[in-house]
């Protein structure tokens, strides 16, 4: 969900406001307004002040165009830009997705610097060029020609969150061939940065900068900005660690073999009192006879069968085949199983062999409890069967959005395995009798 308030759209993209945005433009109208009126003896307060609230809403607004830069050349890519918001710490454009190829994202990440830099330029030839005599002018100008210089060389800076990370990350998977150690030498990189600028900014509060004979350069903001930038990175990094992990996980080392096997000559009478009533009744149910297995059974065919047919209906005749029920390899990669189970609403799917047997089941609980322990946290009883028993992932974890992002970069789509023919039916007879459990 956006927050903020929707004030208006730019080119069909929502703009947002903060409610940080108001903190900061309240806090730099007051400090640009007590230097000047400092500095200008002839100002009076209003002229100061409401030059400061001019300023720090040009400010914004170079921003604002900084953020569409990256908006329209996205945009340019096929990518939908959802929104742009302004915020304590600047603005956002929250892009859909990523750029698929190396060089989409350099063009991205570039567009604002160059955005800023153009204003640089724009500003600071309007004073040096055009006849503007207007002193309050000329320092509102002069004033948004240095920030948006300095707006340009900060997101220059190679580490996430910023421009420069974003083109560090597109240079090295250009260089690797691999996106993901992109991302990786990115987000560390912003880590390292978010702490320096912090310490220098922590410096600045103490004063020993000055001690040392250096000028005050950042002070309590750079505390906040390298703050801000450790804790995207890390994000970042953790984000990546995740991609990583479904990459190197497939569906055989996720699956489970919670699921029984039935008789298929067993009636529907001895299934609804046998099992059904005595079982946990989200295990999955497979009916078997003669060496092979016959289908998929469940509560519903059950339910949907006139009682006064459970007596003499076989379990067999009512099974769902196993061609045609939501199914995918062993050999398939985790993140084609995630996208698989998620187009087709599942919550749990099945594993085939392939020999066409059935070799294991998989649900969201199984792909959060695997993906934990390759990123090294366990995940607790309780929350695993919390996550089995709803359907859904735990909210800090969305895997479905994550898997799909890795599939982009990929180019992959899940593919559902053909596994009809009658030939893979019957190599899967010798399987079948070591699972049945009538």
């Amino acid at each position: 969900m956006q927050s903020g308030w929707r004030i208006g759209t730019l080119f069909n993209i929502p703009l947002f406001i903060d409610p940080s945005w108001f903190f900061i433009v309240a806090f730099l109208t007051y400090q640009n307004g007590s230097i000047w009126q400092q500095r200008y003896a002839t100002w009076t307060p209003t002229m100061a002040y409401g030059a400061g609230l001019v300023m720090a809403l040009l400010l914004f607004a170079s921003v604002l165009l900084h953020e569409l830069g990256h908006s329209l050349v996205a945009k340019s890519k096929g990518i939908d830009v959802t929104s742009i918001r302004l915020f304590l710490f600047g603005g956002v454009a929250s892009i859909e997705k990523e750029p698929q190829k190396p060089g989409e994202m350099f063009q991205v990440a570039i567009a604002g610097p160059l955005v800023s830099l153009s204003l640089w330029l724009i500003c600071s030839a309007l004073v040096l060029f055009t006849p503007i005599t207007s002193p309050i002018a000329l320092v509102i100008l002069s004033s948004i020609a240095s920030l948006n210089l300095t707006l340009t060389l900060f997101n220059l800076i190679p580490g996430l969150p910023l421009d420069g990370g974003q083109m560090l990350k597109a240079l090295v998977w250009k260089q690797s061939g691999d996106y993901l150690t992109g991302a990786h030498w990115a987000a560390r990189s912003g880590l390292w940065l978010g702490w320096i600028i912090s310490i220098v900014g922590f410096a600045d509060v103490l004063g020993l900068t000055a001690l040392l004979g250096l000028p005050e350069v950042i002070g309590f903001w750079g505390v906040l900005i390298g703050w801000f930038m450790r804790q995207n990175a890390v994000n970042a990094d953790r984000l990546t660690d995740v991609q990583a992990a479904l990459l190197s996980l497939d569906a055989q080392s996720v699956m489970t073999r919670d699921y029984r096997v039935l008789d298929g000559h067993q009636t529907l009478r001895q299934f609804a009192e046998e099992m059904v009533l005595k079982q946990d009744d989200t295990t999955t149910y497979f009916v078997a006879s003669d060496g092979r297995y016959r289908g998929l059974i469940t509560m519903d065919m059950l339910q949907t069968t006139e009682r006064s047919l459970w007596d003499s209906t076989q379990l067999e005749a009512i099974a769902q085949p196993l061609q045609s029920i939501s199914h995918v390899t062993e050999k398939m990669p985790l993140p084609e199983v995630i996208q698989q189970m998620d187009r087709g609403q599942d919550d749990r799917i099945t594993v085939l062999t392939p020999a066409g047997a059935v070799a294991g089941v998989i649900d969201r609980g199984d792909i959060t409890r695997a993906v934990g322990e390759k990123l090294g946290f366990s995940i607790s009883p309780a929350l695993l069967k919390q996550i089995k028993s709803s359907g859904d992932y735990p909210p800090g974890l969305q895997l479905g959005r994550i898997a799909e992002s890795v599939l982009e970069f990929q180019g992959k789509n899940a593919i559902v395995p053909d596994l009809a023919s009658e030939t893979v039916i019957e190599a899967a007879e010798t399987e079948i009798k070591e699972k049945e459990s009538v």
